[in-house]
């Protein structure tokens, strides 16, 4: 039976309306900490154009809670510029200035390899330096050897199928099947892939979404007009290394991109559940008006499943972030009441979206 998410809504409790200084807000969801990463970036150590104090100042900026630093292992087009022979160097810096700010840096490194497996990333790494292998299947074994999450980058890249569409290799299956390869890109960048997200489902993958940012964030991402980079939300119970690369290697995330959120149903609905709340309910003679207050920065699309019809709204509406008020039309007073909606900007398969009720209580 299809999970239904469910949001009380309780007539007279107060409601803590947001202010979205922020549009990267995401609440907590049950028995979690919601975090907001991005897990694939560069800098001049490898193909990237800026320094790594750059990369963390920018997350600072914008409220992220963790980025990972991803060279290039292979690809080093800097390097009669920016010689560098321990691959540790650009995670070495960011480290050190992050640690001055509320901001969490992991090393890392991108296998950089043609088709296949083509590009992957390995974080929680300990020496990138070992990692420069001839045999990439030993590079993800030295990887794993070093307690790494590995996951398949930007795999309906163009470059490597024109078509656009991500397809497993035999190479790919044979990492999955050794456990080798843990995560998924079903987003890198301005890309997101229905097919990425399949082999994600069927494969058991931690779906993943990243900025693969080499440039400039505000630059590439129009932030200063309200645009956001790609985000994965981590779900984990606290902030440690352990618990982030548990909660990784269990797959608790969504991908926030645009204004979609992608994940697993398991993951999805907990999330609507949390970011929907609302006030105050009230009668206008037989019409009632139902405040439903967004809590993050999103802007949901949601289609009308419900026995009601609404007075000002067609059966697809938006609720914007934060106060929102709907008018429905009940036909008698009624204590309480239900609306189903189907979530138009969340996916959880392809073509699949996820239905929520709002349980409204007088």
């Amino acid at each position: 039976m299809k999970k239904i998410a469910t949001i009380m809504l309780m007539a007279g409790l107060s409601v803590n309306l947001l202010a979205q200084e922020n549009d990267s807000n995401f609440p907590d969801v049950p028995g979690y900490e919601t975090l907001k990463v991005d897990l694939h970036m560069h800098t001049v150590f490898s193909d990237g154009s800026v320094w790594p104090d750059i990369r963390v100042y920018e997350a600072v900026r914008e409220g992220l809670d963790l980025i990972a630093m991803t060279e290039h292992l292979e690809y080093q087009p800097h390097e009669d510029d920016i010689p560098h022979p321990d691959r540790n160097r650009s995670y070495e810096i960011a480290s050190k200035i992050a640690a001055k700010e509320n901001l969490i840096v992991v090393p890392g490194s991108e296998i950089t390899r043609s088709m296949p497996p083509g590009h992957s990333n390995a974080i929680f790494i300990q020496d990138a330096n070992k990692l420069l292998k001839d045999d990439v299947l030993e590079v993800f074994r030295e990887a794993n050897r070093q307690g790494a999450f590995t996951f398949w980058n930007h795999p309906m890249w163009a470059y490597h199928y024109k078509d656009g569409v991500a397809k497993l290799t035999d190479l790919h299956r044979t990492l999955i099947s050794e456990g080798l390869l843990h995560g998924i890109e079903v987003v890198n960048e301005h890309m997101f892939s229905d097919e990425a997200l399949q082999i994600a489902l069927d494969n058991n993958l931690t779906i993943l979404g990243t900025s693969d940012i080499h440039g400039l964030v505000d630059w590439e991402f129009d932030i200063p007009e309200g645009g956001h980079r790609p985000l994965t939300l981590l779900f984990t119970k606290d902030r440690s290394e352990s618990e982030i690369k548990a909660a990784l290697k269990a797959g608790r995330t969504a991908v926030w991109f645009n204004d979609l959120l992608v994940g697993k149903e398991e993951n999805i609905l907990p999330l609507l559940n949390a970011s929907l709340e609302t006030g105050k309910l009230q009668y206008n003679e037989q019409v009632a008006r139902v405040q439903i207050n967004n809590k993050t920065g999103v802007t949901f699309i949601l289609e009308n499943l419900s026995e009601y019809t609404f007075h000002s709204h067609s059966d697809v509406i938006e609720i914007h972030p934060g106060e929102n008020l709907i008018d429905v039309k009940t036909i008698d007073f009624k204590d309480q009441f239900e609306l189903r909606f189907r979530v138009l900007n969340a996916v959880t398969a392809p073509k699949t979206h996820p239905e929520i009720i709002l349980k409204v209580e007088y």
